[in-house]
């Protein structure tokens, strides 16, 4: 049978991708290598943190499962940043690894359109120049009109762990992917290395955890997903430790045994992930550095050394790690490893991560020089829903910076390209005020909606939650309380009282008041999750509207087009590196132009004199 998409991979671009394409309308085909690690959380078992939490969000408003999978499969729960406002808080939930993978499971099969296969992809079926379907290694052939490429770590992979010579895998125990590698490259398309990698594993029973910080996580109600109130498991502690002066000097002496330092690898790793030989190299001044234990779910006591990632050889790692506190007796499940792995330059891509060079390809996730499940995620329900409009022969959806933390991450990608494994912060964000995990929803449901990529059931549910909250907001503006209803509040907050009655909105101004808690004392019923929203857009309506000014002022310039066939070579009055730049991105507007890393503002007026000469 013909598929109108084929996902490649199973990971986390690759659930996205399948779920958005299917929700779609498309028939999807989920081609993996081993059907049984659909879903698989091969490093860190959590999911969210910040800016990532914000993405999580925005892929659950568009009908994805990362933010549900985490609902059923999480083992604690912390806001982030609760010291700051609440506009920069940012949900992190550690996750059992076993649980997650099922729930992406089950998540997937519910989708109608969806169908499953085990099996390599080698090459693809090429026809007039564009795909038109998949052949795997096994001999296997499956037509399509489109597919998504999300292979992470498996493009010609190669594990290292210390000098030993290198093992081809795409994970440990996993292997890699060769020949589509291969079968890309031949298509023109350039690829280069990158590298990452995981910290080793250990027994919980041989820890003495007496001599650890103990990290529980928050007691409030919180969901990823807007859809569903799934049942959350058994919560867990976190333990917090440190690597000091011995762990250093360990590490020291053995540099040189290291995948990394030995000279075994070549490829670039995350700058915000270091390894611990990384950390001591770059850092030599630091007397410590955090190590966190965190549990690898809730059938075993295996924990995740958060901070200790290594390509160390496995008896330098089992040295170290009994040289941290509280693991002087220390049992190693599993050591860690680096990892490198082919990707390809993401500025090949069109902003809606199709190919360039091969139309009906699109690429999500590590292949694009990202790291973290959550901005592989993103880029997967994107590439997804495109493929599928594209199959349906509709307008694709590009998210715009102002629209979503993925239209950051996709427009920085593509047009700014990587030259280390990328990872999004909300720095990153020039509108992040407008760009918050609590109002995910509000931005993305009408996109989502118009797309028909939820149920009835789900745009009902969306629908009286966006009510709600709106609500909320038209009560706290018409409602004024006595002074002697709303000064207990103020009082415990630390402020001074009200002598005459005041709106809610203004009182909710005021440092340490909750709009939760004003609409409680006005007798007004509702939950914190549905005061959440407005609550926020009370207190920074100033900040908001000059956001607001800001990103219309940019899709201004995002709607100034430019002529396909421009040739910026020969536009002389601009930089050499612009024309370099800008030649090899080939935006599609000023405002895309405008981000373009060595093109200046001079550069950007010389360009636009030069367009306005080329007009009849």
């Amino acid at each position: 049978m013909p598929y109108d998409v084929i996902v490649i991979g199973g990971g986390h671009a690759g659930a996205e991708a399948a779920a958005l394409a299917s929700r779609a309308g498309a028939r999807t085909l989920l081609l993996t290598q081993n059907l049984e690690t659909i879903g698989q959380m091969s490093c860190n078992p959590a999911i969210g943190g910040i800016a990532k939490g914000t993405v999580v969000r925005e892929v659950d408003a568009l009908g994805g499962v990362m933010g549900r999978a985490t609902d059923l499969a999480r083992i604690q729960f912390r806001m982030l940043n609760r010291s700051k406002g609440p506009a920069v808080w940012s949900p992190r939930a550690q996750c059992d690894r076993a649980l997650y993978r099922r729930a992406v499971r089950q998540l997937l099969e519910a989708q109608p359109h969806l169908r499953f296969a085990q099996g390599t992809a080698a090459s693809f079926v090429i026809r007039n120049g564009k795909i038109a379907g998949v052949v795997t290694k096994e001999g296997m052939t499956f037509e399509s009109r489109a597919v998504v490429l999300t292979a992470g770590t498996f493009l010609r992979g190669a594990i290292h762990l210390g000098l030993d010579p290198q093992v081809p895998a795409g994970r440990a125990g996993e292997s890699p992917a060769v020949e589509i590698s291969q079968a890309i490259a031949a298509q023109g398309i350039t690829r280069e290395r990158f590298k990452t990698g995981t910290p080793p594993r250990i027994d919980g029973r041989t820890v003495d955890l007496s001599r650890l910080t103990r990290q529980d996580g928050d007691v409030g109600a919180y969901w990823f997903s807007s859809f569903e109130r799934a049942s959350h498991p058994d919560q867990l502690p976190c333990y917090l430790t440190w690597a000091g002066a011995e762990v250093k000097e360990i590490i020291q002496r053995h540099i040189q045994e290291s995948a990394l330092y030995g000279g075994a690898i070549s490829g670039r790793g995350p700058r915000y992930c270091p390894s611990v030989e990384d950390k001591v190299v770059r850092f030599p001044d630091a007397v410590r550095h955090q190590v966190f234990l965190e549990p690898e779910g809730l059938g075993t006591a295996e924990l995740y050394v958060n901070g200790l990632s290594t390509s160390l050889p496995a008896d330098v790692q089992l040295a170290f790690l009994r040289a941290v506190p509280g693991l002087a007796s220390v049992e190693m499940t599993r050591p860690g490893y680096a990892i490198e792995y082919d990707y390809f330059p993401p500025t090949q891509l069109h902003p809606t991560l199709e190919s360039r060079a091969l139309p009906g390809l699109f690429f999500a996730g590590q292949v694009n020089g990202t790291t973290g499940y959550e901005e592989a995620a993103g880029q997967g329900a994107i590439a997804g829903l495109n493929a599928a409009l594209l199959v349906r022969g509709e307008e694709q959806v590009v998210l715009s910076r102002d629209e979503g933390m993925i239209g950051v991450l996709v427009d920085d990608l593509v047009h700014r390209g990587v030259d280390e494994p990328y990872r999004l912060f909300t720095s990153r964000a020039e509108f992040r005020i407008l760009l918050r995990q609590d109002n995910a929803l509000r931005r993305l449901f009408p996109l989502a909606k118009r797309m028909g990529l939820l149920s009835e059931g789900e745009i009902r549910t969306a629908e009286s939650r966006l009510e709600a909250e709106e609500r909320a907001a038209v009560y706290a503006r018409d409602t004024a309380l006595p002074p002697d209803k709303v000064n207990p509040l103020l009082e415990a907050a630390g402020g001074s009282p009200a002598q005459e009655p005041m709106r809610i909105r203004e009182l909710c101004r005021r440092p340490g008041v909750t709009l939760s808690s004003l609409l409680g004392a006005a007798g007004h019923e509702v939950t914190p999750e549905h005061a959440e929203w407005a609550d926020i857009e009370i207190k920074y309506e100033g900040y908001l509207v000059k956001e607001r000014e800001a990103a219309e002022r940019l899709s201004e310039m995002d709607e100034v087009s430019l002529p396909d066939s421009l040739e910026y070579h020969a536009i002389h009055t601009i930089s050499w590196e612009a024309r370099e730049k800008l030649t090899a991105v080939q935006p599609t507007s000023f405002g895309q132009a405008s981000r373009i890393p060595g093109v200046s503002p001079a550069d950007l007026q010389n360009l636009a004199f030069a367009v306005l000469r080329r007009r009849p």
